[in-house]
């Protein structure tokens, strides 16, 4: 089969033998992305006369539930949902020197250092009835039972993982490893770009994780492009997945971020695989918090919150301890929210800051919360606490680097700002949560109660919240009313 390449507009589907800065046809600028036209073989032509035989009838699909391989990690498997499916495809992003490799290389040698049996998994399209020229095959067999993809190939450990370097080297790796702890015999790591040669070992070794270290370094043959290209990405991306399904290896692919914080390259990278990760973080605190921003298999709410230490990553079971551990008692500005991600309940201090402005527009800052909801808080705030703030500089901060999406903060927001301007700490063990409306009243949030064994558990007992109080105003008068500053 001969290959073309050609560029295509992925806004209006212009095509284009050689790449074009400008579409001619929308006029849109850097839209045409290098594709394949492969011209028909009669070989392809046969295979698609006869490729009704492939078709399966959804009803006629046996259920199977899928056993998950443990990483290692507990946060690790929460935010996957449970464990690595098998076949499955995660990307993996990140800011630069965030710690996505030293996760993948500490995940690694905890799988390839369990020597326990993998749970089979039945191979992709096997139903009831029926017989299937793919589960006759000898590698279906093989594979079913755990072994390696082709005959010829000696029996592998079932607890290998293939780990691809394209950015380092072995040794750089091995370096990196040391650190991290005892290696194990069945890690192996292949510094290869060509994606072709990634997959063919994969099939001959056949290993329980595939580790692509990153993405943007992989290359096909196939295209003229350059490595990181928008052709090369779409390309390799294709290609692992369908080596992940054909052979049910996961893949853990690491993908580049931009200077906006979006994962770099085409849109479709993040619709091919399974789930979408992001390891987030601040430079200037050790936390890491590994969120899932897609995942097919689990919620999209989790996180796992993780501590970067010489050692590598070190996850932290008691994220809401640590999150408050250096809080100042009875401060004005600080106060405490219940938050939930998933079915998780974090506590985390919210911090204001109110400062007379020194130009004619005030500032406001906002750290680990979302700018335009703040925006909303201030303003009802001002309202209902009858509070000037047209001349102070606002600053607010979730402290530890932890970021906070969803609305339930507002309230604990609000009651640090006028703690702040006012100078009053609100009462002792006070935990606030709920959603601020434009009109100053106070809306139910989800999961109460675990939001508020949570804050027991960790000694909070007086509780603001819209179950108990319906305006902003009154939220306020009670949890300042009569604190004077220790």
């Amino acid at each position: 089969m001969r290959n073309l390449t050609e560029f295509v507009c992925q806004q209006c589907g212009y095509k284009s033998p050689q790449f074009l800065g400008k579409c001619p046809e929308c006029g849109e600028w850097n839209s045409l992305v290098e594709s394949i036209d492969s011209t028909q073989s009669q070989k392809s032509k046969v295979k698609s006369q006869n490729y009704g035989e492939e078709l399966i009838k959804l009803s006629e699909v046996k259920s199977q539930k899928f056993a998950r391989i443990p990483t290692g990690f507990s946060e690790f498997d929460r935010v996957l949902g449970g464990g690595i499916v098998a076949g499955s495809i995660v990307l993996i992003s990140g800011d630069p020197g965030i710690g996505k490799s030293t996760l993948l290389l500490e995940t690694a040698m905890r799988i390839a250092g369990s020597r326990g049996p993998v749970t089979d998994f039945p191979p992709a399209g096997a139903r009831s009835g029926g017989k299937s020229k793919r589960n006759q095959s000898k590698t279906s067999e093989l594979r079913a039972a755990g072994g390696p993809s082709i005959g010829a190939t000696p029996q592998v450990d079932q607890g290998s993982v293939l780990y691809v370097s394209g950015e380092e080297s072995a040794q750089q790796v091995k370096i990196r490893a040391d650190r991290i702890g005892k290696i194990p015999d069945n890690l192996y790591i292949l510094p290869e770009t060509d994606v072709d040669v990634v997959v063919g070992v994969s099939e001959k070794l056949s290993p329980k994780l595939m580790i692509i270290d990153s993405i943007q370094t992989l290359f096909s043959t196939r295209l003229t492009g350059s490595a990181g290209s928008v052709g090369q990405l779409r390309e390799c991306s294709q290609i692992l997945q369908r080596h992940a399904k054909r052979t049910n290896t996961p893949v853990f692919i690491v993908g580049h971020v931009t200077k906006e914080g979006s994962i770099a390259g085409p849109k479709v990278l993040e619709h091919l695989v399974d789930a979408v990760l992001n390891l987030e973080g601040d430079e200037m605190h050790a936390f890491r918090i590994l969120r899932s921003n897609k995942n097919r298999f689990g919620s999209t709410f989790e996180v796992g919150v993780f501590e970067m230490q010489d050692v590598g990553m070190v996850e932290v079971a008691n994220p809401s301890q640590i999150f408050l551990a250096q809080r100042i008692a009875r401060k004005a500005g600080s106060v405490v929210t219940s938050t939930v991600a998933g079915g998780r309940p974090l506590l985390a201090e919210v911090q204001a800051l109110a400062t007379p402005t020194i130009f004619g527009i005030p500032a406001r800052r906002v750290t680990g919360l979302d700018f335009s909801r703040m925006q909303v808080v201030i303003a009802a705030v001002s309202k209902a606490a009858k509070l000037a703030l047209g001349n102070l500089d606002i600053y607010l901060n979730v402290a530890g680097g932890l970021k906070i999406a969803e609305p339930a903060c507002d309230l604990a927001a609000a009651l640090a700002i006028v703690s702040a301007v006012d100078q009053r700490p609100v009462r002792d063990g006070v935990c606030a949560f709920g959603e601020v409306g434009l009109l100053g009243e106070l809306r139910t949030v989800g999961n109460i109660k675990n939001r508020i064994a949570e804050a027991k558990r960790l000694g909070f007992s007086d509780f603001v919240t819209s179950e108990k109080f319906k305006t902003l105003e009154e939220a306020v008068s009670y949890a300042l009313g009569g604190a004077n500053e220790a």
